[in-house]
């Protein structure tokens, strides 16, 4: 089996809206397929990745993500050392706090988005140190 890579995560969200908003304003991700599916799930994307978000529901509706599911544990995007950096910058900028880690091969950042997903951004170009 051969795969292209990852098309796109399904999350489980309290309010699309918001989550698009900060995808969108944070991430500088766009809308995408905003006429299909009455907007359930909703597709926003940033180059090739995606992310679906639903509604979260209760067991009684039967149409968003299910409860009482395993999760996702984190999302990880790539950056280049230069983005890695400037992504440092804009979470500080906005309070939003992130935590670093050295993986040896590579330097991620994670940090949540307004629901408590965790996501990452990592770089695997170490040439320089991440800011403080």
């Amino acid at each position: 089996m051969q795969l292209e890579g990852i098309d796109h995560v399904a999350l489980g969200v309290c309010d699309i809206e918001r989550s698009v908003k900060w995808y969108v304003e944070v991430l500088g991700f766009e809308r995408r397929y905003e006429e299909m599916w009455e907007g359930i799930p909703t597709f926003i994307a940033k180059g090739n990745t995606a992310i679906a978000l639903f509604p979260l529901r209760n067991n009684n509706s039967k149409s968003a993500s299910r409860t009482g599911r395993i999760g996702m544990l984190h999302l990880a995007f790539r950056a280049n050392r230069e983005n890695f950096l400037g992504a440092q910058h804009e979470l500080k900028k906005r309070g939003i706090k992130f935590e670093f880690q050295d993986h040896e091969i590579s330097h991620s950042i994670y940090f949540r988005d307004p629901d408590g997903h965790e996501l990452e951004i990592t770089t695997y170009d170490l040439t320089s140190p991440a800011i403080d």
